[in-house]
Order: structure tokens, then C-alpha cells, then sequence
């Protein structure tokens, strides 16, 4: 089987190459080529008895997402994407990466397909920002899209292109809406829901981090060890129970800021959260205080998806997976 990471330089990319690996197989399938792509070269990884390809590709440009599917991969992860606040702040750098790398790969795969029979299984990352206010405390499967973002209004329309290339026969997608990813580790990075990571992440390093919402606000988180299960799922299991609605809610914890700072408490004690600076910012507020505070999840939890049950377990997850279990 080969099988391909777009986007294989991120964090969840990494994580998901790296489970790759240690398993050799997707579904019981053994992986034969292993190719990682990503617009900054991806770190190379070894798996004995199967060929390893590090590729430098930008989906956006002329002929690179034409250049991918012409090595016809069985499995298609695709995660790359920039990330809200970037999308937010440079408009057409957003369209042109998020949405037409999206159809430029889309339709890379469909004309593959006419030369000769051609069918990938596609893993695409969509996101909850793909809904909008008014919501509900708990969202149903088939609740309305309505996006407040641009990041959320260019995810909503990938997920109905994989759906559409999905039903015509071009290829067999689906898109999991990942809860908040957190804890991240490594560097901050753009995205607007960043803070959720820092908070935890920076004290536990002994390092200070900034809270700029309330600790009222709840949103919907899972972990990146959940992040890359799920990815490792979907590209596994029978997609004929999804019919035409290819998108799905991924279980995840409900929890406000002060959950997780109460949680981060129990672990590591009142000097971790004494590390916390409150600085609000109206503009990550208005972007996150937009999006959902949780799930039901009913079609993903029956399909076999699972993540974390509570806040402490995700910040254990995070310590076992990154800290080398040193925190007790």
C-alpha cells in the first residue's frame, strides 16, 4: 500500500508518519511507500522494508497536486492548511492555499482516474469552525453549517467538493472536523485557538503564557494522540455507512478555560497556573467565541472514533507523549 501525508511537516503530520511506522500497515494492509509532502522539507523517517519519500510541494501551484496523484497512492492524508488567524489576516493567501490547493488535489485525482481505474481513499482535515453562532451547547450530526471565519467558510466548502468528487466516484473521502488539538507541543503558533495549548504547555514547561479570553469561555478539545488515532481510522474502516454525508464530528471534552486551568492545577500544582497571565484580546475572542462548546458525536462514536473523556487526561496524555513522564 502506498500511502501519502500531505502536510507531513505539521504536528499532527509528524505524529501521524511517526504511528505509521511503528504499525508498517493501515488497516491491515502493509504500507510498501510511505511519501511525505509539505511546502517546507518534511523530516525523513525509516521503515524497514518499505521506500520513503521526502517531497517539497506547494498544492497551490500550477502541476504539484497533478505531480502527487500521478504516483497514484492508495491512501491520501490531507492536512495541510494554514491556520485561522493567518487565513483570517491574509484573505487570499487563505483561498488560495486552504480551498484551491483543496481543488487543485481534488481534481488532480479525478483526471488520474481517467487514464486508468483510480479510487484513493482521501483523510481530509476539516475543522469546527465550519459552524457559527447561534449554537447550541451540544451539536448534532446534522446541524447547519454556518461559518463566521474564513478559515471555517473555506474548510465547509472542501468538505461539500469531497463529498461531491466522493459521490461521482472520484475518489472515497472523508473529512473529520478535529476538535481543538491540544495540548500541542513545540512553539505557538498562529492559529487563534493557540492559547488552549499555551496555557497548559508553557507552565508545564516552567514558562509563563498569556490568557487572552475568560475563563468562562468552553470549547471542544481532544488530543493530538486522539488527532492521529482518528486519522489512522478513517483511512481504515468501511466508509459505505457515511452514504453522502462524508463529514464527521469527532468525539472530544467539553471544557471552559477554567477547566482546563483547575486540571492543570490537579497535575501540576498552584506554581503552574501561577504562571498565567490574563491580557485579554477582542480579536481572538470574537474569532473563538464563535465556534462550538460541544458535540454529541452520535455517527463518529458509532463508527468506532474515540478521543479523551476529560481535561486531566488530555494534559496526561500530554506529558506522557511529550515530557517523557516526569511530571507526576
Amino acid at each position: 500500500m502506498h500511502v501519502m501525508i500531505i502536510g507531513a511537516a505539521g504536528m499532527i503530520g509528524r505524529k501521524l508518519s511517526d504511528r505509521l511506522v511503528q504499525e508498517r500497515s493501515v488497516g491491515g494492509a502493509a504500507i510498501t511507500q510511505l511519501s511525505l509532502v509539505d511546502v517546507v522539507p518534511p523530516v525523513g523517517v525509516d521503515l524497514a522494508g518499505a521506500a520513503v519519500d521526502c517531497i517539497t510541494s506547494d498544492l497551490s501551484q500550477a502541476g504539484a497536486a497533478a505531480s502527487l496523484a500521478a504516483s497514484r497512492p492508495d491512501v491520501i492524508f490531507h492536512l495541510a492548511a494554514i491556520v485561522s488567524s493567518d487565513a483570517e489576516a491574509n484573505f487570499e493567501k487563505g483561498y488560495r492555499i486552504n480551498l484551491e490547493g483543496t481543488r487543485f488535489l481534488f481534481e488532480a485525482i479525478r483526471l488520474e482516474g481517467e487514464t486508468r481505474a483510480y479510487r484513493p481513499r482521501v483523510v481530509f482535515t476539516s475543522s469546527l469552525a465550519v459552524f457559527g453562532q447561534p449554537l447550541p451547547d451540544e451539536i448534532p450530526d446534522d446541524f447547519v453549517l454556518a461559518p463566521l471565519s474564513s478559515y471555517g467558510t473555506q474548510k465547509a466548502i472542501c468538505e461539500l467538493l469531497l463529498a461531491d468528487y466522493s459521490r461521482r466516484g472520484f475518489l472515497d473521502g472523508i473529512a473529520l472536523r478535529l476538535p481543538t488539538i491540544c495540548v500541542r507541543p513545540g512553539k505557538p503558533n498562529k492559529a487563534a485557538s493557540g492559547f488552549y495549548s499555551g496555557i497548559i504547555r508553557e507552565p508545564l514547561a516552567g514558562q509563563p503564557s498569556v490568557l487572552p479570553v475568560p475563563r468562562t469561555l468552553r470549547h471542544w478539545f481532544a488530543s493530538p494522540r486522539s488527532a492521529v488515532s482518528a486519522l489512522v481510522h478513517a483511512a481504515a474502516i468501511d466508509l459505505k455507512a457515511l452514504g453522502a454525508r462524508r463529514s464527521i464530528n469527532l468525539p472530544g471534552v467539553s471544557a471552559t478555560v477554567g477547566d482546563q486551568i483547575d486540571a492543570l492545577r490537579r497535575v501540576a500544582g498552584d506554581g503552574a497556573v501561577d504562571l498565567i497571565r490574563e491580557e485579554p484580546d477582542p480579536a481572538v475572542f470574537d474569532i473563538v467565541s464563535s465556534w462550538p462548546r460541544g458535540f454529541i458525536a452520535t455517527r463518529a462514536k458509532e463508527l468506532g472514533f474515540a478521543a479523551e473523556t476529560s481535561m486531566d487526561e488530555i494534559i496526561r496524555v500530554h506529558i506522557e507523549d511529550e515530557l517523557s513522564g516526569t511530571l507526576n
